[in-house]
């Protein structure tokens, strides 16, 4: 394959569309249509006892009102769980519209059909439904107690108990020379992209068929969906997906109730109609993820080698698991990051709550999992008094011990075999660019001047690539046009641009010569759809397989026309030519028209097509055995195993002596996706990556009270970093490719924020002396870690020494923890001194508005103190904004 546009930073051909208003997303179709709107549950959890819609009837424009009752058949079935599991031997989900019992706030219980959306509010105000409160289980705690049941038929409001292991990781723990015991916890987040969920459908009686629009990341499942619950055939579904506003994962959960609600009352009043999600609804009826808390017993030589480790994980999945356990699947998985450990084991407990479901979003487990290593590495260090660096160093697999086998079973239910990397090489380069060698140098002169400052790092592997397959199709029109299709959807990937990238090389051809489709089952009926970094892995392989039989068939025409061998030919900006004999040349809009015989002309070109001037031997058909008319083809791409990328990051924060605030001076990656098929489509998806994780580690929290309220659903109480909160970001790229793919690519989506949690955590520690074991971390979080410290009798170091070096469990003073205390077994009392604990509660609950998080400046090096002054005032007022709704 020709390097002319593989691997060049091309801009992307999407934005002038996106960007000057051309997009068509979900709400600028149907502008006629009947609009659906949904009465929700107000309570956690409640009795349905009656549904009174006679009010409504009232409303002029009301169309229908339904209930569970008025669903027949499929319709009013439970949804499907998506991903069966032996291990989720209680798996539940929920029905359309609620029938009996509803288990989360924002639950829909009826569907609302009128001339427009405002009528249908008005309406769905007027149903009246009549509950009987029930009590409500909020949190992990109160799951694990299991003084109330969520679902009455699950035992302990346990939906699964999933272990994996290698070796005998508790008898390794004990044997160990050091051990530790400690717990982490991450509070819930969420996906919350620009363009929540909609569905736009219209039925043709004609016909039979039905046409759906839904901003999804999994046309061709919903289409299966919807015909299974509709009794329609697959060929009589047409599902597309329109430009998406972003999904980030909640938007590959499929069939949401609302895309099998709309479709059956767009066939069953014979009217189009559509739904499009405000972003309350958002908040309290699509999904959440992240929520887990860890205890981890670890054991380890005086190197800081991991001789054994032993995490017992709880993972608040909602109410519902439709999406199965694959959350906390990948969390037990990919927790063992880049290291060789001597024996592990994960024992996941997947617990129900009355809250919003918990399905995959960006990172899907794995910040989690990276959370819990990373801070163990830096437990080890700081137990041992070894640089952290080191410490990862001495466990990392090296490059000649690929492919490395880690004994478990990932997500796609293949081995966890990484298949290719130089784990060394890329905490060399992060160590490099950060200049973690020289910080205590910067630390020393930034406590000179009275400031704060620390830096962190953190190491990931990524599983990328997940089965079963992608197909794709390539047609060469007689134009010379290259029209590309595949079925997974796009949602602000690039897919446009990298998916031309892939076959302009293939074929030789401009890349302005190519379209790409995605997302629409017309074009390409059968597909996965986009999560887990797949789409370049994938579709891209895929495309590059289908173009490859195109070439392949060009070439053979091509040689029968021009009477030269095809192994003699060549294909180079859309005409192919013999090489070193350009004169002897054929277009490939030519070649389009020879490739399919005619009988009847309709231009000059065409006519070359027909039957008395093509030239071809009368003894043979004029299409062969076994060829089809036509420039195109199609392949699909299906993996034995996943493939896994890998990362380093690093960070220098600076801590407010006074006010606790955060800010990020310096973000650094290093990032290995195979070869690059475009380098800055890779950088900006590490930079939203970034941006997000920098979200989940300072200011995104889920905040429900005890009764199952969700405090802070709307954009004036979730808080999330503006563009100001996020900092430059410094990258470098290092290419191992896979040796499981034709094009050696890794996937890239999720990979800026993996590790940021962690990283954070470790920096904030290192400036402030103070174990970071909880995340997000706001400034009262950490104001209230400090008079914990100071109420104990100790005392907060500033920073660490040798980055790692001092022991803060030792000596008189006392350890301020966002979780339990560490317990190490060499060590068990931590000296004389007491150990002041936050626990594991739901910070969030009691401290709803949590603060403003850190305040990241982006200026790059340390600034002078004048300017971390401004920022900070700055930063007081942003935060006094945000929380005075």
């Amino acid at each position: 394959m020709g390097t002319r546009v593989f691997g060049e930073p091309v801009r992307r051909r999407e934005d002038a569309r996106l960007l000057t208003g051309r997009g068509r997303f979900l709400d600028d179709l149907g502008r006629d249509a009947l609009a659906a709107a949904f009465v929700r549950s107000p309570h956690a959890h409640a009795r349905v006892l009656d549904i009174d819609v006679m009010d409504a009837l009232d409303v002029d424009g009301l169309v229908a009102v339904y209930t569970s009752e008025d669903l027949p058949g499929g319709v009013g079935e439970p949804l499907p769980l998506l991903i069966p599991h032996p291990a989720l031997t209680h798996g539940r989900t929920a029905y359309p519209l609620a029938r009996g019992i509803v288990r989360h706030v924002g639950e829909p219980v009826a569907m609302v059909v009128a001339r427009d959306r405002y009528l249908a509010e008005d309406a769905a105000e007027r149903v009246r439904v009549e509950y009987e409160t029930l009590p409500a289980v909020v949190g992990i705690e109160a799951a694990t107690r299991a003084e109330h049941l969520v679902h009455d038929d699950v035992p302990g409001n346990v939906g699964a108990v999933l272990v994996q292991e290698t070796g005998d990781a508790a008898a390794a723990v004990d044997a160990a020379p050091h051990r530790l015991e400690f717990r982490l916890s991450i509070e819930r987040s969420a996906s919350t992209p620009l363009e929540g969920r909609g569905v736009y459908a219209r039925w043709d009686a004609d016909d039979g068929s039905l046409r759906v629009y839904t901003s999804t990341q999994a046309s061709t499942g919903v289409r299966a969906a919807i015909a299974a619950r509709l009794g329609l055939p697959n060929g009589k579904v047409e599902v597309i997906a329109p430009d998406v506003g972003g999904g980030f994962g909640v938007k590959i959960v499929h069939p949401w109730p609302e895309e099998v609600l709309v479709p059956w009352a767009a066939r069953l009043l014979g009217r189009e109609v559509k739904w499009a999600e405000d972003r309350r609804e958002h908040f309290v009826s699509a999904a959440h993820e992240r929520g887990q808390v860890q205890d981890v017993r670890v054991g380890f030589d005086g190197e800081g080698r991991v001789l054994g480790l032993d995490v017992r994980i709880r993972h608040d999945h909602g109410a519902y698991t439709p999406y199965g356990i694959i959350v906390p699947i990948v969390t037990s998985t990919q927790l063992l990051g880049p290291y060789r450990i001597g024996a592990y084991r994960a024992e996941v407990t997947s617990l129900y709550t009355n809250t919003v479901m918990v399905t995959p979003y960006r990172g899907a487990g794995r910040p989690q999992g990276v959370f819990c290593m990373e801070r163990t590495m830096d437990r080890i260090a700081r137990h041992l008094g070894l640089d952290r660096a080191d410490v990862r160093a001495a466990n990392l697999i090296q490059p000649d011990e690929f492919p490395y086998d880690q004994g478990l079973t990932f997500q796609d239910g293949r081995p966890l075999v990484y298949d290719s990397g130089d784990y060394p090489e890329l905490l060399r380069r992060a160590r490099e660019l950060v200049g973690w060698d020289g910080f205590e140098a910067d630390r020393a002169a930034a406590a000179s001047r009275g400031r704060r400052v620390g830096v962190g790092i953190g190491i990931y592997v990524e599983g990328t690539g997940v089965g079963p397959y992608e197909g794709g199709h390539v047609e060469i029109d007689t134009a010379g046009r290259v029209h590309v299709s595949t079925g997974l959807t796009s949602q602000g990937q690039s897919h446009e641009t990298v998916f031309a990238q892939i076959a302009a090389a293939e074929l030789g051809v401009p890349l302005a010569d190519v379209r790409v489709t995605t997302g629409d089952t017309r074009r390409f009926g059968y597909a996965v759809g986009t999560f887990a970094s797949r789409a370049a892995v994938m579709s891209g392989n895929a495309i590059a397989l289908a173009c490859r039989k195109v070439r392949a068939k060009a070439l053979r025409i091509a040689g029968e026309a021009l009477e030269a061998d095809p192994g003699d030919l060549d294909i180079a900006d859309g005409v192919v030519h013999v090489k070193g004999d350009p004169s002897a040349s054929l277009p490939l809009r030519t070649v389009a028209v020879l490739s399919n015989p005619l009988r009847y002309a309709f231009d000059a070109e065409t006519a070359a097509a027909t039957q008395f001037a093509t030239g071809r031997p009368v003894t043979e058909p004029p299409v062969a055995p076994g060829d089809e008319p036509g420039l195109e083809g199609r392949d699909y791409y299906s993996p034995v195993r996943s493939t896994f990328a890998a990362g380093a990051h690093a960070a220098v924060v600076e801590v407010d002596p006074d006010t606790a605030e955060i800010a990020i001076l310096r973000y650094v990656v290093v990032h290995d996706c195979g070869r690059l098929v475009n380098p800055m489509v890779v950088e900006g998806q590490i930079h939203g990556g970034v941006a997000q994780g920098v979200g989940g580690a300072l200011y995104e929290r889920m905040v429900y009270d005890g009764s199952g309220q969700l405090l802070n659903a709307s954009f004036m109480d979730f808080l999330m970093p503006y563009a100001t909160e996020v900092p430059r970001i410094e990258t470098d790229h290092l290419e191992t490719p896979s040796p499981l793919n034709p094009l050696g690519v890794k996937g890239a989506g999720e990979a800026g924020v993996i590790p940021v949690s962690a990283v954070i955590a470790s920096a904030v520690e290192d400036a402030e002396g103070i174990r970071i074991d909880a995340m997000p971390l706001s400034p009262d979080d950490l104001f209230a870690l400090r008079r914990q410290v100071e109420s104990a009798g100790g005392v907060a170091s500033a920073g660490m020494g040798e980055r790692g070096a001092c022991d803060l469990g030792g000596g008189a003073g006392g350890v301020a923890s966002a979780g339990i205390s560490e317990r190490g077994a060499s060590d068990p009392g931590g000296g004389a001194g007491g150990v002041a604990s936050a626990g594991i509660s739901e910070r969030g609950a009691s401290n709803p508005g949590g603060g403003a998080g850190g305040v990241a400046r982006g200026a790059g090096d340390l600034q002078p103190r004048q300017r971390v002054d401004d920022n900070a005032v700055a930063a007081r007022q942003r935060r006094n904004r945000d929380t005075s709704g």
